[in-house]
C-alpha cells in the first residue's frame, strides 16, 4: 500500500491544474535548485529531463541512463516536501510494460507525477504510432491504479514538432491528445508553441487541462486568460543557469576578473536555505 503521503501529494498535484488560473513550474534538475524555486512560494515541483542530462554531461534525448535520470529524480523528491512531477521524456522504453515500469519506480522516488513523450530520440525520433502511444498512457494509469495511488499522468504529444505542415500537425495534435485523455491522461501537454491563436485553439480543441511551455514572447497572465491549466519552463531555468556559467568563465579567461560574482546569493543565505526541508 502506498504512503498517505505520496497520495496526498498527487491529489494536491492534481487539483492544482485549473484553466485560466494555471500551475506554474520552474523546473529544477537538481536538489538545491528543487529548493530554490520552493523556497519562491511555487507550490509544486517539476523536473527537466534536459537540464538533468545536461548536469551529468549527456545531450537532452534519453541519452543519460535511466539509473542516473532516476537518481536525480529522487533526490529532488527527497529534498523537497511539496509534490514532484518528473520529466521522463518517453519513460525509457518504447513498450507499455516499459512506461508502467518507470511508474513504478518514480512511485518508489516518492514523485507525485509525470510527462511521457510521444516520441522518442532513442527510438529514432518519429511519433509512436497513435495506438502504440495510446497504450502507453494507459499503462502508465494502470500501473498507478495498481499501486493505489493517483498518479498524475502528463501526456505529451510531440505532433507539434515533428509534423512540418502547421494544419496536419494541430490535427495530430489535437487527435493524440484527446486520446491520450480517454486512456487515463490527467493533463495533456504540447509544447513546441507560444501563438496565442494556436494556444487558444487547443485549449477549446482539447478535452481536458493543457499544459504549455513558457516562452520570452508570452505572458503567464496572456496564457491564463487563454484558459491554460499548466505553465512549465522546460530547460530554461537550467541552460540560463549553464549560460552564467559560460559567461563567467569567459570573463575570467578573457578579462582575469570575476565581476560575475557580484550577482550571486550570499553564502548564508544560501546555506540556510538548502539545510532546510523546503
Amino acid at each position: 500500500m502506498a504512503e498517505r503521503s505520496l497520495i496526498e501529494k498527487t491529489e494536491r498535484l492534481r487539483a492544482l491544474h485549473v484553466p485560466g488560473r494555471p500551475l506554474i513550474l520552474p523546473n529544477a534538475w537538481d536538489a538545491g535548485t528543487a529548493k530554490i524555486v520552493a523556497a519562491e512560494g511555487f507550490p509544486a515541483i517539476a523536473t527537466t529531463s534536459a537540464g538533468i542530462a545536461f548536469s551529468y554531461g549527456y545531450p537532452d534525448g534519453e541519452a543519460i541512463p535511466r539509473a542516473d535520470m532516476l537518481h536525480a529524480v529522487r533526490r529532488i523528491a527527497a529534498a523537497v516536501s511539496l509534490p514532484v512531477t518528473a520529466d521522463v521524456e518517453a519513460g525509457y522504453g518504447p513498450e507499455p510494460k516499459h512506461v508502467a515500469f518507470t511508474v513504478m519506480e518514480l512511485l518508489g522516488a516518492g514523485v507525485a507525477g509525470a510527462n511521457f513523450e510521444d516520441s522518442s530520440e532513442a527510438q529514432g525520433g518519429a511519433l509512436f504510432d497513435l495506438d502504440l502511444a495510446t497504450a502507453r498512457i494507459a499503462a502508465a494509469r494502470k500501473a498507478a491504479e495498481d499501486a493505489g495511488v493517483p498518479f498524475v499522468v502528463n501526456a505529451r504529444t510531440d505532433a507539434l514538432m515533428r509534423i512540418k505542415e502547421p494544419e496536419a500537425a494541430f490535427a495530430e495534435a489535437v487527435k493524440r491528445l484527446n486520446a491520450y485523455r480517454k486512456a487515463g491522461a490527467d493533463c495533456l501537454f504540447a509544447p513546441f508553441t507560444a501563438d496565442p491563436a494556436v494556444i487558444a485553439r487547443l485549449v477549446k480543441a482539447v478535452d481536458g487541462p493543457l499544459n504549455i511551455i513558457l516562452q520570452p514572447t508570452i505572458t503567464v497572465a496572456e496564457m491564463a486568460k487563454l484558459g491554460v491549466a499548466r505553465i512549465s519552463l522546460g530547460g530554461h531555468l537550467a541552460r540560463a543557469a549553464l549560460a552564467t556559467a559560460r559567461r563567467a568563465a569567459r570573463e575570467i579567461k578573457e578579462h582575469g576578473t570575476c565581476g560575475f560574482a557580484r550577482d550571486t546569493i550570499d553564502f548564508r543565505e544560501l546555506n540556510t536555505l538548502m539545510a532546510a526541508k523546503s
